[in-house]
């Protein structure tokens, strides 16, 4: 990419969700830039003013989103010359956040209540995703997430019975019924325990009403609009694992990125 291509992708019109932060939305742009080649590795990027000008931004909100960047190991700094696009790219995220990390606040940890765990003979939502045979026994663990003394999150996991966890990784078998005594999501857990990588493999995001049941468990009323997140993922190449989290909307402002969750604090 030329120059003037990264040029012309800074200027264009910088777009943020209702709630988002602008130094989100500039780190964001940025970061694709990066990822995708228009900005390319070891090259100079244009000043704080500039790219303010050009995204139509103050200075301070390209300085907190160009320190988030080093942070992040996109960008460096050299003194006396200005910024660069790292020569090296760290790679890219592709596992699955635990829940408990993201609605963890800072200097409070997120806790996470059992509800139920059963075997239960695969429903045509868990197929449809992780590719399980109708007739086939999947594991269904219910529990939830909560911040301080407030529920956050209503979270729903399913995995393969032990056959299917066997064949994507024999730890994962090994460790599950360890994995589901803990006061931690099977996500959580699991990847502790068995020392394995739960990669992302899509999301669906809906809007409905909380209803009865999920109100209750949330401690908010029946007709409480909620945010319903769907993701599955795979470990090893092994499609293994789906996650329904029901989130209230007073919750907070979250952003789903490259198929993974993130919290906007």
């Amino acid at each position: 990419m030329s120059t003037a291509d990264a040029e012309a992708y800074l200027a264009e019109p910088l777009l943020t969700s209702p709630g988002q932060p602008l130094r989100v939305a500039v780190y964001s742009r940025i970061s694709r830039g990066i990822r995708a080649g228009v900005l390319r590795t070891g090259t100079l990027l244009p000043r704080e003013t500039e790219i303010g000008t050009a995204l139509g931004v103050s200075r301070t909100v390209v300085r907190e989103a160009l320190m988030l960047l080093e942070e992040d190991g996109l960008i460096v700094t050299r003194r006396g010359i200005g910024r660069f696009v790292a020569d090296s790219l760290p790679p890219e995220e592709g596992g699955l956040l635990p829940l408990e990390h993201l609605f963890a606040d800072e200097g409070v940890d997120a806790r996470v209540r059992r509800l139920e765990l059963s075997s239960q003979g695969a429903t045509d939502f868990v197929t449809d995703l992780i590719g399980l045979a109708p007739d086939s026994e999947m594991w269904f663990r219910e529990c939830v997430v909560a911040s301080g003394d407030r529920p956050v999150a209503l979270v729903q996991e399913y995995l393969p019975g032990d056959a299917g966890l066997r064949r994507a990784d024999p730890a994962l078998a090994r460790e599950f019924a360890a994995a589901a005594d803990d006061d931690a999501t099977l996500l959580a857990s699991l990847t502790r325990r068995a020392g394995v990588e739960f990669e992302s493999l899509g999301c669906q995001i809906a809007a409905t009403l909380a209803g009865q049941t999920r109100a209750r468990h949330l401690d908010i009323e029946p007709g409480d609009p909620l945010l319903v997140l769907t993701q599955w993922a795979s470990v090893g190449g092994e499609p293994v694992y789906v996650v329904k989290c029901a989130i209230p909307a007073t919750f907070g402002h979250l952003v789903v990125d490259g198929w993974s969750l993130t919290r906007v604090r």
